[in-house]
C-alpha cells in the first residue's frame, strides 16, 4: 500500500456546518462486462484522529490486494457508525445505461445505510436525484477516507458476488476477473456466447458479440 493517506478534511468542512453524519459514496464494477455495478455508502464517526489511526491502511480500493480489501472491509465495518452497498443489475445497465445505473447504485446505497447522512462525499458523481448538500470530485477515494472506505466495501461486496454467479453461470472464470475483459473472458464469450448476467448494450460487449458472429466458422 502506499504510504499516502485519504484524509478528513472534507469530512470536517461539512461537520464545521453542523453536519455531522458525513456518507463517503464510490462505486466498484463500472467498467466490467458481466454483473452489476456495485455503490458502497460510508458514514465515519466524527472522532477524526481516532478513527484516522484506525483506519490508517485503507486506500483506494484498486490499490490493495484482494486479502487487503477482505481485512480493511473488516476494519471499516467495526469502525464506521454505518455502512451499506447498493447495486444495480446487468440488466438496468442495459435498460439505464452504466451512468444511470451507477447513480441508482449509489441511491441504494445511501437508502440502506441504518443512519440517513446529512450529507454525501462523492466520488466523480454528482446524484441530483438525492436531496442532500453533496460534494463530488475526481480521484475522491484518494481524498476522503470516507469515500476510500465505501470504495472498498463495494469492491469487496461485488467480488463476493461474482464469485456466487461464477457457479451459476460456469465456464466463464467470473469468480477470477470478476466480470472485467481479460483474454479468458473473451474466450470464454467466443465460445459460450454472453450468459443473462452479461452487458448487452456495453460497446466492449457489442464489439466482441460482432467478432464472434463475423468469426468463419471451421471447416468439418
Amino acid at each position: 500500500m502506499r504510504s499516502t493517506t485519504p484524509g478528513l478534511d472534507f469530512e470536517r468542512a461539512f461537520r464545521r456546518q453542523g453536519l455531522l453524519l458525513v456518507a463517503g459514496v464510490d462505486e466498484a464494477g463500472r467498467g466490467a462486462w458481466a454483473g452489476p455495478v456495485a455503490a458502497g455508502a460510508v458514514i465515519l464517526p466524527a472522532n477524526g484522529d481516532e478513527i484516522a489511526e484506525r483506519l490508517k491502511d485503507v486506500r483506494d480500493s484498486k490499490l490493495c490486494t484482494p486479502r487487503q480489501r477482505e481485512a480493511l472491509d473488516g476494519l471499516i465495518r467495526e469502525a464506521a457508525l454505518a455502512v451499506s452497498v447498493g447495486m444495480a443489475t446487468a440488466q438496468e445497465i442495459d435498460e439505464l445505461r452504466i451512468g444511470a445505473a451507477t447513480r441508482l447504485a449509489m441511491k441504494r446505497a445511501i437508502e440502506g445505510l441504518s443512519t440517513q447522512p446529512q450529507a454525501l462525499l462523492i466520488d466523480y458523481v454528482r446524484l441530483n436525484e438525492v436531496g442532500l448538500p453533496q460534494r463530488s470530485f475526481p480521484k475522491g477515494e484518494s481524498k476522503s477516507l470516507s469515500i476510500a472506505s465505501a470504495s472498498i466495501a463495494a469492491k469487496v461486496a461485488r467480488d463476493r458476488l461474482m464469485v456466487e454467479l461464477d457457479e451459476q453461470h460456469p465456464g466463464y472464470g467470473l469468480a477470477t476477473h470478476k466480470g472485467y475483459g481479460t483474454r479468458a473472458h473473451q474466450a470464454a464469450l467466443k465460445q459460450l456466447g454472453p450468459s443473462p448476467i452479461h452487458r448487452l448494450t456495453f460497446k466492449p460487449m457489442q464489439l466482441r458479440l460482432m467478432d464472434t458472429v463475423d468469426e468463419p466458422r471451421a471447416r468439418s
